[in-house]
């Protein structure tokens, strides 16, 4: 049947499925050491549908003076966001960010991705970033982490909602639904 996977032995290879899931303390230490000021660290459009982090220096009326690498340009305020403590950086839930702004939520999409973390939630939802690349985390052994576990015990991952949806389905005989949307060829399948 397509998309069963056998939970029994197998002989294919079982790669740790950790990298791919959990932030790693290495990556933690890392992130932690950032330079951060929590009156000051701001981000500011960086005129390609992206942004980049500065430091404010001053508000004036309406405009927020914004040092960007050596350079003080001026923002609208509306165009300011503040960034988060470090220690938010590659959350697993954006509803626990300080600051939810379309910029917090980027970077943290993008940091998670690029440390190989395609699943994160954002309150009630998942958000999956596809690498249109196998990550071992489709394995016996990862379906195993989420057997009969809340989803707040293990990282984001599409079984935690499965899971989720049939212990609610058991545990409260009612229909459960999910709604799967992306791009087309984006692998929803």
């Amino acid at each position: 049947m397509p998309g069963h996977i056998k939970l029994g032995k197998s002989n294919e290879p079982d790669p740790d499925p950790a990298p791919f899931l959990i932030v790693s303390m290495e990556m933690k230490r890392e992130d932690m050491l950032k330079p951060y000021d929590s009156k000051k660290s701001v981000w500011v459009p960086d005129g390609q549908g992206g942004f980049r982090e500065g430091l404010l220096d001053s508000v004036d009326g309406g405009k927020s003076n914004v040092m960007c690498g050596h350079e003080k340009k001026v923002f609208k305020n509306e165009d300011v966001g503040q960034v988060n403590p470090p220690k938010f950086e590659k959350c697993e839930d954006m509803a626990n960010l300080t600051y939810l702004n379309d910029a917090s939520v980027f970077n943290n999409l993008k940091t998670r991705f690029q440390a190989k973390l395609i699943y994160t939630y954002s309150g009630l939802f998942c958000v999956v970033v596809n690498p249109y690349k196998r990550y071992p985390i489709y394995t016996p052994r990862v379906v195993k982490m989420y057997l009969g576990k809340r989803r707040n015990e293990v990282p984001p991952h599409l079984w935690a909602i499965t899971e989720t949806a049939y212990r609610n389905m058991l545990q409260n005989s009612k229909n459960q639904s999910m709604l799967i949307t992306g791009e087309s060829g984006a692998g929803k399948n």
